[in-house]
């Protein structure tokens, strides 16, 4: 498969980068949401606090749930959303989405302690 770049989006300033909050995790528990064809709940570990993400992982994945123990990056800062009755506090930064690949993980590449900020 051939793959084509997507243009480099236009500039920002430093200050607009530091608002992004990008954290280590590791995913503890990876749950099927119920109704969705896509959703899953993550339950994901930053170290001093324990969030819940959904990420759009069953059509990526066939066992979403081989997840559990990984390490990977999440932004967040987010507001909460609601979705399915569930509310997501963050969101998993995957590579490849934006540009209709089958996503990867972004993954730090050795383990280090859950929370540490990417930056």
């Amino acid at each position: 498969m051939e793959f084509e770049a997507a243009p480099i989006k236009p500039l920002i300033e430093l200050d607009d980068l530091d608002k992004v909050d990008v954290r280590v995790g590791e995913i503890v528990e990876v749950e099927n949401i119920t109704g969705s064809d896509k959703l899953v709940k993550l339950t994901v570990d930053f170290g001093n606090q324990r969030r819940t993400i959904l990420a759009g992982l069953k059509k990526e994945r066939s066992n979403p749930k081989e997840l559990e123990g990984a390490q990977a990056l999440f932004v967040v800062n987010l507001p909460p959303r609601k979705m399915l009755g569930h509310v997501s506090e963050g969101m998993l930064f995957d590579l490849g989405y934006a540009d209709g690949l089958l996503p990867a993980l972004a993954v730090p590449e050795r383990r280090i302690p859950n929370g540490v900020r990417a930056g």
